[in-house]
């Protein structure tokens, strides 16, 4: 949102075939006048692992096969103790970076932590690069978790929307170890 004239492409592992959330994230694509595209891996409540060979060509699946300036992706061990999907797709896209398969400049993931649930998830004070949202950008982020997604102001997802994004900033594949532990997330 901070940077509207660069061309973003988000792409969403799950859940294509659900009736709410795949309109909700088409209208965020709208709102954000981003491009996108969902897939539809297991994205159920009870979190089975699934075969890392199965995450990477999802992701190869969806991802254009061209050279991008950058990626975020999520962290491979969480922004928050335990999604198993996150974890599962943070170390896929890194894997598929570190091996070639797709292409970019930099490569950032989330840097959140939650002290092993003792506290919502947080950015975690060694991040590469933390960047505080202005009031108008937090707001719109807010509003597409409340509104366009339908969330509940008391809701994990409204009250985790942080003030401040952090990231690990990598500009070549080898600076990233896998898996990745950093402060307790």
């Amino acid at each position: 949102m901070s940077h509207p004239l660069v061309s973003w492409f988000i792409v969403c592992l799950s859940r294509r075939d659900d009736p709410d959330r795949a309109p909700k994230f088409m209208k965020a694509l709208k709102d954000l006048k981003c491009e996108g595209i969902m897939g539809n891996l297991d994205d159920g409540p009870d979190q089975h692992p699934l075969d890392p060979d199965a995450v990477e060509q999802a992701i190869l699946d969806l991802l254009p096969p061209i050279q991008y300036d950058l990626i975020i992706t999520h962290n491979p061990a969480g922004e928050y103790t335990r999604h198993i999907r996150h974890e599962e797709v943070g170390k896929a896209v890194i894997n598929l970076w570190q091996t070639g398969k797709i292409s970019s400049g930099e490569l950032w993931s989330f840097a959140y932590e939650d002290g092993n649930k003792e506290y919502y998830p947080r950015p975690d004070e060694n991040a590469t690069f933390q960047r505080p949202l202005s009031k108008k950008i937090w707001l719109r982020k807010y509003n597409i978790l409340t509104q366009t997604y339908g969330f509940e102001k008391s809701s994990f997802e409204a009250k985790t929307a942080p003030l401040t994004e952090a990231f690990w900033k990598y500009t070549a594949p080898f600076e990233v170890e896998q898996p990745v532990n950093y402060g307790g997330g």
